[in-house]
This record gives structure tokens, sequence and C-alpha cells, in this order.
């Protein structure tokens, strides 16, 4: 039997190239990386890293990484992966369902897809299911507190990369500040580019109506996250009353929850991010059960990761390419070409991050 022979996790606080901002984290001068590394007994190292905003949590999340789910993974067979997950699902599930069990559970689970690919010499995106490697992408700005002037240069350096999707947030202090906003991105972009809106999570049902009311003669793509992922009926009224399709799932960490949110809440893109749902695992099954409901998927973060998921099944919509800075670590980061991005053709993820480099923003 092939055996896991050594888990090495590790955790890094890593700082923005620019302070972000947005309606619930305020400004965003860090985040967390937190990595594993799982050898075998065959020679094969398996990457995966999860992350948190802000560099809030991470040491918690490597600690449950290191203490409590690596040593269920230790001596076992790699190959065995649904059994695996099964297996540290139960073992956190008391104080887990989801939380922050969930992120350190997913880097542990793409480490183990990454060697499966390896092991097979097939990059992910083919090995789940090689759809199409051509993907959508939109530039995610977390950019709420940028002045016009700033939001302007910061589409402009979008477009000038390549982008043909873009994501600004709302939230400010007053709707008629988010309107104006989203009215200037509008006429700077044109009626046909998919411009997308992020509140995260600011607003009330009722001021997400009416915010949704306000937007809806700008052609937005999507409202995301208008209010807390805990009220599933409060999305049904938003997206009947607001006449906007919305978007969310990034702060949901289980399949259960986005079972319940895409069978009552009316979403037109559920969101899931694989560093935080759980992995590889639960992500490929919240993707079926989307397009058991006829909707397409986008993703939230960890691009270079989340390529080959959207680029393995048929209902991929965006994917999103944010600004945390992660590039400058990673080897070869991800390529964007006319505005899609390629899944690379390397075995596993394909994503070997630059060891020597992080070294200096290790979090002890």
């Amino acid at each position: 039997m092939m055996q896991i022979v050594s888990i090495r996790t590790d955790h890094y606080r890593i700082p923005l190239p620019t302070v972000l901002s947005d309606s619930t984290h305020g400004n965003i001068s860090h985040f967390a990386l937190v990595t594993a590394r799982v050898c075998t007994d065959d020679g094969l190292e398996g990457l995966g890293y999860t992350y948190t905003v802000g560099n809030i949590g991470g040491a918690a999340v490597h600690a449950v990484m290191e203490r409590d789910l690596a040593p269920v993974l230790q001596g076992a067979d790699p190959r065995r992966i649904e059994q695996l997950w099964e297996q540290m699902w139960w073992h956190v599930h008391f104080v887990g369902r989801g939380g922050l069990t969930a992120f350190a559970m997913a880097a542990l689970d793409i480490a183990l897809w990454d060697l499966k690919g390896k092991r097979e010499g097939e990059p992910l995106w083919r090995l789940l299911g090689g759809h199409d490697p051509r993907v959508n992408v939109y530039a995610g700005g977390i950019d709420l507190q940028f002045t016009l002037d700033e939001l302007m240069q910061q589409t402009e350096g979008f477009l000038q990369q390549g982008f043909h999707a873009i994501k600004m947030k709302a939230g400010r202090d007053r709707l008629s500040e988010d309107v104006e906003r989203v009215a200037v991105m509008r006429d700077k972009l044109g009626p046909d580019f998919p411009l997308m809106v992020d509140a995260n999570m600011r607003w009330s049902v009722a001021e997400a109506i009416r915010a949704a009311q306000a937007l809806q003669p700008y052609g937005l793509y999507w409202l995301e996250e208008p209010i807390i992922p805990d009220d599933i009926d409060g999305h049904a009224r938003i997206a009947r009353e607001g006449s906007i399709p919305l978007a969310t799932g990034e702060n949901l960490h289980s399949v259960y929850e986005f079972q319940q949110m895409i069978t009552r809440g009316h979403i037109a893109f559920p969101e899931p991010d694989v560093a935080t749902v759980g992995g590889i695992t639960p992500w490929l099954k919240i993707a079926h059960l989307a397009e058991m409901h006829n909707l397409p998927v986008t993703t939230h973060g960890v691009h270079d990761l989340q390529v080959h998921l959207l680029a393995a099944i048929p209902n991929a919509s965006y994917l999103e390419v944010h600004g945390f800075g992660l590039d400058r670590f990673i080897v070869e980061p991800l390529k964007l070409v006319d505005g899609y991005a390629l899944a690379p053709e390397r075995p596993g993820h394909g994503v070997e991050m630059n060891w020597e480099a992080l070294e200096g923003y290790r979090d002890v």
C-alpha cells in the first residue's frame, strides 16, 4: 500500500502590495497563507494551501491542520481521497462542520489531489473532467474606499491587462455614493461590458432590495453577497424584488450550506471557494449540484488553483482574479490571454512556491 510518510504545514503573514478595502473587513493590509506539503513513500510531494483575510485566524487554521488533521492522514493511502476527506470531516465535526476547520481541510485535500495529478502525469483540469482549459476571468477589485480617481486608475490598469470583465465593491455609508460609483464605472466601460458589484454582506434585506432597485438601470452582471449568507429566504426576496442576478458562496463552508442556498435562495451564480469550502472534493460536488439546477459556477480567490476546477466542468462562469499579490511567490503564475485564463498543462495543479522568498514572512 502506498503511504503518506510526512506532512509539513507552514503559516505566513503576507503584506499586500496595496492596502485594499471592503465593507466587512475595512482596510486590508495583510493576508495569511497556510500551506501543506504531503509526501509519500514513492517520493512525490503534493502542495495545498488556504488563506485568511487580514491574517485573522491564520494561526488557528494552521494549528488545526498540524495538531488535529495531519495525524489523521499520517500513514494513510493518499489515493483514497474521498475516504480521507470523510475521516477528516468527522474527526473535527464537533468543533467544525465548516468554519475554520474547512479552511484547514482544504489545504490537505488540495495536496492530495495535487499528488494524484502528479502520480498520473495529468493536470488537474483534465483529471477532474477536462472540459475546456480556457476560462473566462474577471478582475476582482477590492476598492470600496478608493476615490473615484483611484477607482478609474485601477480600472484602466485592468483594461490594459486585458480583462474583459470587472468587479467593484459597494456598501458605502450612503447608497447614493454606491450608485454614483457604479454609474461612473458603467460610463467608463460601456453598456455591454460585464460589470459585477460586491457588497460583502453590508446590507439588511430591505436595504439590499433598495440598493438592487437603484442599481438595476446599470445592467450589472451580478450583485454579490448583498446580505449575510445565513439568510437564505432573504436572498430569495432580494432576487425577486431587486431584479438583479445574485452571486454568493465565499462565506459558505460546506456542501450542505450550498444545497440550501441553491435550492431555496434563488441565486444565479454559486460561488464556492476551494480554499474555504474544504477543498477540491466538496467543490466538485457543489459544481455538480449547481449543474443539476442549471446554474453556472463562479469562484472566489486562489485563482491559480481554481482555474483547474472551472476548466474541468461544463457549467463554468467567471474565474475571479484577485489582487492579493501571491503571484510574487509562485514560480509560474497564472497566464491571461485575451481575457481568458489558461489552465496549465503541468501535472497536478502546477503551482510551485518560492519557499525561499516566503521564508521572510513566516508567522511563528
